[in-house]
């Protein structure tokens, strides 16, 4: 079977479109967007409204949902995902940011008529946010048979109890409900322990802890935070899927979204690599400009190359998804995980050092994005996971707690 790739027909336009969109519309705005913030941290700035109107006015909202009855394919989608990167606002933008994008899919999938009618619906109009609980500040949650948070059935209810952190998008005014990982059967098989509930952050029991700056940066106006849940009454029919579920619902989720996760870091790499070499043309010390000093034209042309090389496993990972499935695409999925953010780091980091002390201020994007992507090494599993995953498929033996 061959692989393709390349920008297929039926997204070439859309993407053409999103491309200019996001340099004609959305960058100069991110200046505005940020002063909004800076007057009140914790409400979504007029501005962002405005953008999505526009958005869907050009047919550029909701990108990954089925259009005209037909939904994008895994590489076309990672076209996409790669523009958006480009600006750290953008998906929002376009309403394709997680975890609403990732549990937007849940429930298409897995989700029964009243959730989608209750909960899809309103996240497909931006009327809302949502978060998806997993990790937990216990334990080593890396590995998925280490949960302890539970839920059990009494009646027509679940019973959660347990803690929840790094839960992203809990600071948004808009936040409506959580998707919690959670054990329904200590007893059963390793992958059949967990299942997954829909918690309106409404309900009696949730309570947000506290918020979770990274590396300084609080990530208003949607922000991470560690929250409680005790004794929290659901109803039976808010669990998603079937009892026991929950790992393979996560393991679909994760599958796709670190793909979208690591072509958005390709995005910002490119952003990074076009503020480096404008700096190194337009910028002049000893008498030369920075592109003929200190070696920075090996940095640059090593910049291009390794972006080239990541952008180029993640479309692999797309590709043996979109045709094999998730389970023989893990391994790709994994080494495109491990490689595509440290390849951004790396070319972030060398923007900031061509910007000298510009480049560690807020007057470029570069700081902020740095911040992003070296914590996307442990989001969605770190990278030791990954490389135990990788180096198992060497071995010929088989991981059952990856997700």
């Amino acid at each position: 079977m061959t692989m393709n790739l390349g920008v297929s027909d039926n997204v070439a336009p859309i993407l053409k479109k999103l491309k200019l969109f996001i340099q004609e519309v959305v960058i100069p705005k991110e200046e505005a967007y940020a002063a909004a913030l800076e007057v009140d941290r914790w409400s979504v700035p007029p501005i962002m409204k405005d953008l999505q109107q526009r958005a869907r006015d050009e047919g550029l909202f909701n990108l990954f949902i089925a259009r005209n009855g037909q939904t994008y394919e895994q590489v076309d989608y990672a076209y996409l995902a790669e523009q958006m990167g480009y600006s750290e606002i953008a998906a929002e933008v376009f309403n394709c940011a997680m975890p609403d994008s990732g549990n937007m899919e849940i429930l298409a999938r897995f989700g029964n008529d009243e959730q989608r009618a209750s909960y899809l619906l309103p996240l497909l109009s931006g009327d809302v946010t949502s978060g998806f609980a997993m990790t937990e500040p216990s334990v080593a949650s890396s590995d998925a048979t280490n949960f302890m948070s539970q839920a059990k059935r009494q009646g027509d209810q679940w019973i959660l109890n347990g803690e929840k952190t790094w839960v992203s998008g809990a600071g948004d005014p808009r936040f409506e409900f959580i998707l919690v990982m959670c054990v329904t059967d200590g007893k059963a098989a390793l992958d059949r322990q967990q299942s997954v509930l829909l918690v309106p952050t409404s309900a009696e029991g949730v309570t947000i802890k506290r918020m979770l700056p990274v590396f300084g940066y609080d990530n208003a106006p949607h922000g991470y935070a560690q929250i409680q849940f005790e004794n929290v009454a659901v109803p039976a029919d808010n669990l998603i899927g079937e009892p026991g579920q929950g790992f393979e619902i996560a393991q679909d989720r994760m599958g796709t979204g670190r793909i979208h996760q690591c072509m958005r870091s390709i995005g910002a790499a490119e952003r990074a690599l076009s503020l480096m070499t404008h700096r190194a043309r337009t910028r002049h010390a000893f008498g030369k400009p920075l592109s003929e000093l200190g070696g920075n034209v090996d940095i640059i042309a090593n910049s291009r190359t390794e972006i080239e090389m990541g952008r180029l496993l993640a479309l692999r990972a797309a590709w043996s998804l979109q045709q094999h499935g998730l389970e023989n695409a893990l391994t790709d999925i994994a080494q495109m995980k491990v490689i595509v953010p440290n390849i951004a780091l790396a070319v972030i980091d060398r923007a900031i050092q061509m910007h000298g002390g510009t480049g560690v201020s807020s007057d470029t994007p570069l700081a902020r994005m740095w911040a992003s992507h070296r914590a996307l090494r442990l989001s969605d599993g770190p990278d030791e996971v990954h490389r135990e995953l990788i180096a198992r498929t060497e071995f010929g033996q088989a991981s059952v707690t990856y997700v």
